[in-house]
């Protein structure tokens, strides 16, 4: 039964019978996407995961390519909800799709950032150019990768802040998750000191910390790296697992702030010093 068929005559049991009909077809159709929603999206995240064992597959890759089929199961199953909703209160698709294809194509002329979104989405992809997890820059924003879409790349920063990065804006990904990062710390020590002694006892330092497992290589005292205004800088360098850069600086800096202060070995602060020219 259609109401919007030319000619016909308003009857209330008629729209009544209708809405009923409707309704409960409208229900089931809820009911029935409600149970395989969820069921399509553990089964593809089931599926990926096996899939990424058996190919050997990176944690990150696994991730991504997960939250890629979702999204894109999510969006098929609500362009079908629609399709499903429309039929079962007899409203014919037919003339809806042939006009929203119209519409489609006149929205395409005037949707080239959609395009482009897709078609950078696409190669990021493709050339895994980042992973969830992933530490990067990329877009003007850092932080880590929450998804990586075909419209749009979610990257949460340090401070918490989740950015939504449409694809053509990311012109260049700077990715500092790939291999071991790098561990730097420069500490200054007093003119007045012994450099000898003091290499000696940062030297110690690293050499304890060698055995760090979040260390792959080093740490090593490179030496003296400059002369500043007031102290004698002595860089540390190693080299660390992906994202344990940051609390090996801090656990080295306090470990040699300690070596320093029972040699007695004096870190600086800054000085300032006034010339005062008497008149004769």
């Amino acid at each position: 039964m259609n109401l919007f068929e030319e000619g016909f005559e308003f009857n209330p049991s008629i729209l009544v019978e209708w809405l009923i009909t409707g309704g409960l077809r409208i229900l089931v159709i809820l009911v029935a996407f409600s149970i395989i929603g969820p069921l399509g999206k553990k089964a593809i995240r089931v599926a990926l995961h096996k899939m990424g064992k058996q190919r050997k597959l990176s944690e990150g890759r696994t991730k991504t390519l997960e939250k890629l089929s979702v999204n894109v199961f999510s969006y098929v199953m609500l362009f079908v909800l629609i399709i499903m909703l429309l039929s079962a209160v007899n409203i014919n698709i037919g003339p809806l799709l042939a006009g929203a294809g119209i519409l489609g194509l006149a929205i395409g002329f005037g949707a080239q950032g959609l395009v482009s979104d897709i078609v950078t989405g696409f190669f990021i992809l493709l050339e895994r150019q980042v992973e969830v997890d992933d530490y990067v820059t990329a877009g003007g924003y850092g932080g880590i990768v929450e998804e990586v879409g075909i419209r749009t790349t979610k990257i949460r920063s340090f401070d918490g802040t989740l950015n939504f990065i449409p694809n053509r804006n990311i012109e260049g990904i700077s990715n500092h998750s790939r291999g071991n990062m790098r561990a730097l710390v420069d500490i200054g020590i007093a003119y007045d000191e012994n450099i000898d002694q003091a290499l000696e006892v940062l030297k110690s330092v690293a050499d304890d910390f060698s055995a760090d497992p979040r260390f792959k290589e080093g740490p090593d005292v490179l030496g003296v790296q400059s002369l500043e205004s007031s102290d004698v800088v002595i860089r540390i360098l190693g080299k660390t697992e992906n994202m344990e850069q940051w609390g090996v600086e801090r656990d080295l800096r306090k470990a040699m702030k300690e070596a320093l202060d029972e040699a007695e070995i004096e870190i600086p602060f800054p000085h300032q010093v006034y010339i005062e020219k008497k008149e004769s």
